[in-house]
C-alpha cells in the first residue's frame, strides 16, 4: 500500500466513525425529545388537575357561604377554671 491508499483508509474510517457518531447523537436527541414531550403532557395534566381541584374548592367555599347552617370551629381542649389558675400561678 502506498502512502495515499493508508491516508485513504484513515480518512474512510474516520468518516464511517464521523457517521456513527451522528447517529448516535441524532438517537439520543429523539430520545430527549420524547422525554420532553412526555414530561410537558404529564405537566399539562398536572395543571388541569389543579385547575379542577381549584374549581371545586372554589365551589365548596360558595356553597359553604350560601348555606344557612355555619359551622363553627370547636376547641378540643377545655380548661377547668382551676387548671386556669394552677397554670397562671406557676408564673
Amino acid at each position: 500500500m502506498t502512502h495515499q491508499d493508508d491516508v485513504a483508509a484513515s480518512l474512510e474510517q474516520l468518516l464511517e466513525s464521523l457517521i456513527k457518531m451522528v447517529g448516535r447523537a441524532n438517537k439520543n436527541n429523539d430520545n430527549l425529545q420524547n422525554k420532553i414531550t412526555e414530561i410537558n403532557e404529564n405537566m399539562n395534566n398536572q395543571k388541569k388537575r389543579i385547575s379542577q381541584l381549584e374549581w371545586i374548592m372554589k365551589g365548596q367555599l360558595k356553597e359553604r357561604d350560601w348555606s344557612p347552617i355555619r359551622t363553627y370551629p370547636t376547641h378540643h381542649y377545655t380548661q377547668t377554671p382551676s387548671e386556669i389558675h394552677d397554670h397562671i400561678s406557676h408564673f
